[in-house]
């Protein structure tokens, strides 16, 4: 990278020339600043338009009828009551003759009627069915009437039998009376309104807002082939990310202000409707306004986490209809994550102010609800702003790869070229990576589990069939290099006896660290001890092993320390392609409690094989892990005595011995596997 110094004058000259190129597109400017003030309103009163339209129609609408109920024509006195009383609200159901349509099944199927009705009599009580058809509207809103109809009735003989035997209908049919008095001012009314849909149409505006402006300065400048001579110009990398970064979320705000200012014109029209119609509706606005002001202060910290993330997303692509491709994937997780604030009773507690996008929709949530918990308040602006900067971070180490910034392709997804066009040998291609994993998770989430509900234990098999087959077929279709992409080679025994002196360490780090998580999340870590134990534990101990340490030793191993690495590997350093894997493997297990250890142990795994070229000893490392934790199903008392560690109480000097120990055993596994790469190196080069 060239230099981190930051100069303003720079910045701002750098600031007005991607602003320019951006806003150079005048249909553009009209898509993204000029529709959003008409596309609400045009929605708004379109929709209730014709909404008002249909519900006239259906009120007014005339619904044949069969009525053939034993009644003395009770049920259709009261029907023709609906239709003659000056209030069609309900709309007009017309009888027709059971003569006319012998077969009023058939009739009701070929929509020659709307609802058909009998009469079925038993001992103590006449029963009437209304045959209807759900899928039809007509017939679904003829079925409601004649269902109010029969309701009317109901009450209406209940009150003759009692009147007959000298009761009184009214006190026995109403003998209380039920009154609810709404404590909550106006104002926090309309808060828990604005508070559920205000903070998902900010967040989507402002992610809409940052896609186009954050695909021209990264694709879109590539495409054009002007990059290139950006990064000639005697600026830093710095300079130059943070002009693009402070461009976009400059834009995007601009853009997520004027949707907000045509969503709020919209509400002011309805509000004054409304208060012109009921005075006693009139609000007291200056009750919100310390919640408008923090909004916008968590609004301007979320506009630049989320115009990093999408920056960083979209410099992967070449070219605009690439860049729209990878942008997919992030709209459908903000927005699926923007709906936490329908979910009921869902509290910002300071672990959930963590959680990006999340954080933001909850605590506008309570801003508008006038819940001011400012502890929360600046948990949530200084996570968001920590993540904005280490975005930033990695955009900048982005500028500064050549082959990251410039790869024409070499690191596309293989398998949709033609195979006849595929060359011999190599390893997968990040793209490939990225691709098998995406597979993987997918058909786990729902092969698997559905195969694991159906068949339980058997399941499991089911699950790492799939890790195991899809990364083993991709390679064969691409023709990749089998011994490179997996990392299947011979190593000697000092290789073994390193890793496992790594994963010995990193077991006891992992164990502090799972006990530290179990602290945070007492309930998630009791739930996925019990899941473990129900969906894992047999009669038989051997079999167990084979399920919970055998197979996944293989299959996991082969798709993420064998096909994932070499592929991230091709494009990124050592220590990143580590990483991604790592982080990974932790979210495959797809826990909380259980993330920083299993990422840990990832990482201990990833290193082994980076440093000995082989996947052996790694498998062995997994197998060691997973055989541990097995027999503590079975044998807990024999891993007490080993493991003194996991149970019981420990003070804090004991704490610090076994973290000390463990990290002394991970530095010693390292340098091990360290000079065996030395070794290595020298024997390619000879």
């Amino acid at each position: 990278m060239r230099g981190f110094f930051i100069k303003n004058k720079i910045i701002h000259t750098l600031l007005k020339k991607e602003i320019l190129d951006v806003l150079r597109d005048k249909k553009a400017v009209i898509m993204m600043l000029g529709v959003p003030l008409l596309l609400y309103p045009l929605i708004f009163f379109g929709v209730v338009g014709v909404m008002s339209s249909v519900q006239k129609k259906m009120d007014q609408r005339h619904y044949k009828a069969i009525i053939d109920a034993n009644d003395n024509g009770a049920l259709l006195k009261i029907l023709k009551k609906y239709a003659t009383d000056g209030d069609q609200s309900t709309g007009i159901i017309d009888a027709v003759s059971r003569a006319d349509y012998p077969d009023p099944i058939k009739a009701l199927s070929e929509e020659e009627i709307d609802v058909y009705v009998i009469t079925e009599k038993n001992d103590t009580k006449d029963t009437y069915r209304i045959f209807y058809l759900s899928s039809k509207t007509n017939s679904d809103f003829a079925k409601s009437i004649v269902e109010m109809a029969a309701k009317e009735l109901k009450l209406d003989i209940t009150r003759e039998r009692l009147e007959e035997v000298g009761l009184n209908s009214d006190i026995i049919l109403e003998p209380i009376e039920i009154k609810s008095t709404d404590t909550s001012s106006k104002e926090q009314s309309i808060g828990k309104f604005l508070g559920m849909f205000l903070p998902i149409l900010l967040v989507i505006s402002l992610l809409l807002g940052t896609v186009y402006p954050a695909i021209d300065v990264t694709a879109g400048e590539k495409e054009r082939g002007t990059l290139e001579t950006l990064l000639t110009l005697p600026v830093t990398n710095a300079e130059i990310i943070i002009s693009k970064f402070l461009t976009v979320a400059t834009i995007g705000l601009i853009s997520a202000g004027l949707n907000i200012v045509s969503i709020i014109s919209i509400g002011i029209y309805i509000y004054r409707v409304m208060v012109s119609l009921n005075a006693r509706l009139r609000l007291n606005m200056g009750h919100f306004n310390p919640a408008v002001l923090l909004t916008i202060m968590v609004i301007i910290v979320f506009s630049l986490f989320i115009s990093a993330i999408v920056m960083c997303v979209t410099s992967f692509a070449k070219s605009f209809k690439e860049a729209n491709n990878y942008i997919t994937p992030l709209t459908i997780v903000v927005m699926l994550t923007g709906y936490v604030g329908f979910i009921p009773n869902m509290e910002l507690t300071p672990k959930a102010a963590l959680i990006p996008v999340a954080n933001v929709i909850l605590v506008i949530k309570n801003l508008f609800m006038f819940k001011y918990d400012f502890k929360i308040i600046a948990i949530v602006i200084l996570s968001t702003f920590i993540y904005t900067v280490i975005a930033v971070f990695f955009l900048c180490r982005m500028y500064s790869s050549e082959r990251l910034l410039f790869d024409e392709g070499r690191y596309g997804v293989q398998i949709f070229e033609k195979r006849k066009n595929m060359v011999k040998g190599g390893v997968p291609t990040s793209g490939d990576a990225w691709f098998v994993m995406a597979v993987v998770l997918v058909h786990v989430l729902y092969v698997g589990s559905l195969a694991q509900l159906k068949y339980g234990r058997f399941g499991v098999y089911i699950i790492q069939a799939i890790i195991l087959v899809v990364p083993l077929v991709f390679a064969f279709y691409t023709k990749k290099d089998f011994k490179r992409s997996f990392s299947i080679k011979k190593t000697g025994l000092l290789s073994y006896l390193a890793g496992i002196v790594l994963m010995i360490g990193t077991i006891l780090v992992g164990m502090i660290i799972t006990e530290f998580m179990t602290l945070l999340f007492p309930d998630e870590a009791s739930n996925v001890a019990n899941a473990l134990y129900v969906s894992l534990v047999g009669d038989n101990f051997w079999e167990t092993l084979i399920l919970t340490a055998v197979l996944p030793c293989v299959a996991e191993e082969m798709l993420f320390r064998g096909f994932l690495l070499s592929g991230f590997r091709s494009r990124f350093r050592a220590v990143y392609a580590i990483l991604i894997v790592s982080v990974s493997f932790g979210l495959y297990h797809m826990s909380v409690v259980r993330f920083f250890t299993t990422a840990l142990m990832g990482a201990a795994l990833c290193s082994a094989v980076y440093y000995t070229q082989s996947i052996f000893p790694a498998m062995l490392m997994h197998f060691i892990n997973n055989a541990i934790a097995t027999a503590n199903m079975y044998h807990p008392d024999v891993i007490e005595r080993i493991f003194p560690i996991a149970y019981g109480d420990i003070q804090i000097i004991g704490l610090l011995i076994v973290v000390f120990i463990g990290i002394l055993l991970i530095y010693a596994g390292l340098a091990i596997l360290n000079r065996i790469h030395a070794k290595l190196i020298k024997q390619d080069v000879k």
